[in-house]
């Protein structure tokens, strides 16, 4: 009797031992291993992922499982070597200066109102995002209450949102109570009488603002700016207005809950593949109509993106050289020479880089290059699910917001062309000490790829060199805003100016240290 239970009972002891040996050599494993969702023609290989479906450019990447990850590793140095590190990543001294907004000891609350200033606002996100704090700015100077502006709804970009559906408008209008009194909506005694609909001058200084448009309060009670874009001076403002931009664009006008929350979710989900590019990849259709660059594209292409720009009445450029503007730097860089450049910069094949644009022209076809140098190539359709982009999905601004915030907090940022986004980007990213941020020189770089395509050059050590010397100041790094062109006149010459949104220094920042800027 006692024979037969021991039998059992030692088969029973090793098979327990055996499990638990299982669970301990599977728990080692799982903690050794990251385990990210399959999906069909992906593989995950070393955290980076491997494409072998030629239409994944267009296909949404199943999400990875994200965690609470800080916005710079603190090993990110030692992750990713300390050679490459100093050269590719490394931001750039700040040269002892600071953010600093804070009005001077002779600001004051916002006198009397005079009348109301409403505003509609022209362009893309940030176009219409520099205007709107351009417009708090001379709400200032000519005593008036702003009327939340109208957004732009009926440009290329067809976008219906409202002012609250992209920015928090309660912390809008009390974060700015120091400096303007604003308001959501005309009182109904005043949507009717006694208003002006105005374009006001671009790049215009206090003295217009202060004389020409001020004296129209006493005819009118209501003046409407039918254009936001470019209204003020870059630069010879008093202080406290160049102060007041940078606290409206850099602290007032935030994102909504909703847009900030996804777009720190993007951030969290590209910081699990390591440091990150974001490329603000300006090769869409609107922007290659517009400025008539057909470099690489197809005789059907050119003549598509020609009939667009002849079709489209408020653009005044109808007949252009495509050949000449390219010769020039005129022309965004293609994806093909885009991947040529970060190559020549160093940056290895495994970079992860954040697509901020909107649909690329001619999808796939003219990504393969790209991605053919750099195989990790993501973007917002990709890192969130359907379901998650479903709220922003049909909003172009809205999309083009989400951009905006992975770009900002990018470990490097990177344009293909200076438009309203790259500046603003720069801009920001300046103002809060971010990142390297990467301003190719495409005069330059078109020889060198013209060489490479004749055959008198070839990738790699040679051509390396040259790309790393010539963008040597062209890093983000922290300096004073550059003035006129020499020898321009007029609004030519205050057009050559720098934008104060793409660098708003020394104006927002104060002195740490005794270092000129």
């Amino acid at each position: 009797m006692q024979k037969r239970k021991t039998v059992p009972l030692g088969i029973l002891r090793r098979f327990l031992a055996a499990t638990m040996c299982s669970i301990c050599i599977t728990s080692l494993f799982l903690v050794h291993v990251h385990v990210y969702p399959p999906h069909t023609g992906h593989k995950f290989n070393d955290k980076f992922l491997t494409f072998h479906d030629p239409q994944s450019w267009i296909r949404e990447l199943a999400p990875p499982r994200y965690s609470k990850v800080p916005i710079f590793p603190p090993k990110l140095k030692d992750s990713i070597g300390d050679s490459d590190y100093e050269k590719l990543w490394k931001p750039l001294s700040n040269n002892g200066f600071l953010p600093c907004t804070k009005p001077s000891s002779n600001y004051t609350a916002p006198a009397e109102s005079r009348g109301y200033l409403s505003v509609h606002t022209n362009g893309g996100l940030n176009q219409m995002r520099t205007g709107i704090c351009d417009m708090v700015a001379i709400a200032r100077i000519i005593n008036a209450t702003l009327v939340i502006p109208d957004l732009d709804k009926s440009s290329f970009w067809q976008d219906t949102s409202n002012f609250s559906d992209i920015f928090d408008e309660e912390w809008f209008i009390s974060s700015l109570a120091n400096d303007v009194k604003i308001i959501k909506k005309l009182p109904k005694n005043r949507t009717k009488p006694t208003r002006i609909v105005k374009q006001f001058k671009s790049w215009s200084g206090m003295v217009y603002y202060e004389n020409e448009i001020a004296s129209m309060w006493d005819r009118f009670k209501v003046i409407r700016a039918s254009k936001a874009d470019s209204r003020l001076a870059n630069n010879n403002l008093p202080p406290d207005i160049q102060k007041l931009r940078c606290r409206a664009c850099y602290e007032a006008l935030r994102f909504s809950p909703r847009i900030e929350q996804m777009g720190k979710m993007l951030v969290e989900r590209m910081r699990l593949f390591g440091p990150y590019i974001a490329l603000h990849l300006r090769y869409e259709k609107d922007m290659l109509a517009f400025s008539g660059c057909t470099h690489d594209l197809s005789t059907a292409e050119a003549q598509e993106l020609k009939t667009i720009r002849k079709g489209t009445n408020y653009w005044k450029r109808k007949d252009i050289d495509p050949i000449e503007e390219r010769s020039k730097g005129f022309c965004p860089l293609t994806p093909k020479e885009v991947g040529i450049f970060l190559k020549a910069l160093g940056y290895p094949s495994k970079t992860p880089i954040y697509i901020a644009a909107g649909e690329i022209y001619g999808g796939e076809s003219h990504m393969t290059e790209l991605r053919s140098r750099y195989p990790l190539l993501l973007s917002k359709e990709k890192l969130a699910s359907i379901e998650e982009l479903r709220p922003f999905t049909n909003h172009a601004s809205q999309m083009a917001a989400l951009d905006y915030i992975v770009s900002i907090e990018s470990d490097v940022f990177v344009h293909s062309y200076p438009g309203n986004m790259a500046r603003a980007v720069e801009g920001h990213r300046r103002f809060l000490g971010r990142g390297r941020t990467i301003s190719p020189d495409r005069k330059a770089l078109v020889r060198l790829f013209d060489k490479l395509a004749n055959g008198t050059m070839t990738e790699g050590k040679t051509l390396s060199n040259k790309v790393i010397d010539l963008h040597k100041k062209r890093l983000g790094l922290l300096r004073k805003r550059k003035g006129a062109i020499s020898g321009t006149k007029g609004a030519e010459r205050l057009r050559s100016e720098e934008s104060f949104y793409a660098n708003p220094s020394p104006d927002c920042f104060c002195r740490t240290e005794s270092t000129p800027l």
